[in-house]
Order: C-alpha cells, then structure tokens, then sequence
C-alpha cells in the first residue's frame, strides 16, 4: 500500500492517460478530465455542483488554493477533500469531520459464486424516478454524500423487496482508466442477503466492459472492508478525508 506522504500531484491529467498517478488526487483529477463539464472552478481549485455533492479537489493546501475553495463553498458551505497530509486549515475554516480513508483499486475481480437473490427481491438499474427512494434510503445508511442529481455521475443499480429499495450501489469520480464505485448501502432490515456483493458487481462488470479498473474508497475501520477484499479489491493508499466548512 503506498503512504499518503508519496502521492503525486498530475498537474496535466491528459499526459498521464490511464495512469494510476491520477488516483493520488481522484477528486480534482476527475474534474479535470471525464468530469469536466460538471467542474465548478475558481483558481486551480475544483468542485461538483452542490446538487450532486460536496466533493472538492486542490493541488496543494496552499492559501491561495483554500480562498479559491471559499469562493467555491460560499458562506457556511461545506466541502469535501481527500488530502495527502493532515487538514493544515487557515483562519476562516473549521474541520466538520474527518478521518483515514483507505483507497482500494480492483486490477482483476475474484471470481465466485454469489447467493441468488430471494424470489420477493428484484434488482434492476436505477432511474431518475428512483431518486426520492435513493436519497431516503442514503440518508438512512449514509453510504457518503449523495444528492439528487449524483447519479448523473454514472450507472446506480438497487435491489428492491416489493415496492422498498433495499440497497444500492453506483458510480462516482472517474478519470481515464478508472471508474470509483461509490454509494453502496444496504437497509439495516435487508443486511446479510449478499446485496452490497450483488450489487458491486454489476457496477464493476459495467466498469470493467469499459476497459477501466474499479476503485473506491472506505473509512480505514469499515467492517465492509473486508466485503471489497472478497471482490477483489486490494488497498492502495490512504487520505485524510476532510469534510471543511467555510466560516465566513
């Protein structure tokens, strides 16, 4: 696993196509490169509109970089890093929450044999009319920022028992050569069924008929660590994740 003080800052994402080094800094680098279009931007600093998340990316934690972030948080707003070195904020900020995120990258999928889903339970792709019951069940779960329009970031499929969504699991940054699988919860009711498996499967098989390589990110003490290990997920670095608000 590479230590967070070794990562590499790509200040030209395009010149490093398919290149792991991009996932050193997956936030800014997606809003560089696949993501751009939805790049909200003052500076070198970068931002997802708010009704997808609060995901930000900086080259560096210089001061110019976090005024820029500021300007791109508003007034008591939120943001979300994945930093290399601890949270170093400057007056003005405050640190919402943080903790170690583990960075696990999927190069070849371990193949085995998944449970059948029970006959009461469907799992098909999500639909935009599936919002309302997405954001219900994220709030519940709170499997990471998830907005009402974060599924425009990539494919989201869920299981459902009945009418219910159960579980979900989707797509969020991505760069050349890689995609992150993101926001895969399961309702406390429904856990250990084999959903959150299910489900990331599909999603990687999506990523994988891409011709890009999986990746994600969990808190370091996530029990579901050991769920990614059995898909085939190895760890390879770590972040500071820092959730800042803007107190001016």
């Amino acid at each position: 696993m590479r230590n967070a003080d070794s990562a590499v800052i790509v200040r030209d994402p395009q010149s490093r196509h398919n290149s792991e080094d991009l996932l050193d800094n997956p936030i800014l680098n997606a809003l560089l490169t696949d993501h751009h279009a939805l790049a909200i931007s003052d500076g070198e600093a970068r931002r997802y509109p708010l009704a997808i998340g609060p995901l930000a990316g900086v080259p560096d934690q210089s001061r110019r970089n976090y005024e820029s972030l500021r300007t791109l948080a508003g007034p008591g707003g939120l943001l979300g890093l994945f930093l290399s070195d601890e949270p170093a904020l400057p007056d003005g900020w405050s640190l919402f929450r943080g903790g170690t995120l583990t960075q696990m990258i999927c190069r070849k999928p371990v193949v085995a044999e998944m449970r059948t889903l029970a006959a009461t339970a469907t799992m098909r792709r999500l639909a935009s009319s599936d919002v309302p019951s997405m954001l219900e069940l994220a709030h519940l779960t709170e499997p990471g920022p998830f907005r009402e329009r974060t599924m425009e970031l990539g494919n989201f499929y869920g299981i459902f028992e009945g009418e219910r969504l159960v579980a979900m699991a989707g797509q969020r940054t991505r760069v050349p050569g890689f995609v992150e699988v993101s926001a895969v919860c399961t309702h406390p009711d429904a856990r250990g069924r084999g959903y959150a498996g299910k489900l990331m499967r599909e999603v990687m098989s999506d990523i994988f008929e891409e011709g890009r390589t999986p990746y994600l990110h969990a808190f370091a003490d996530n029990p579901a660590v050991r769920l990614y290990q059995s898909l085939g997920f190895t760890e390879r670095r770590t972040f500071h994740l820092a959730i800042i608000k803007n107190e001016k």
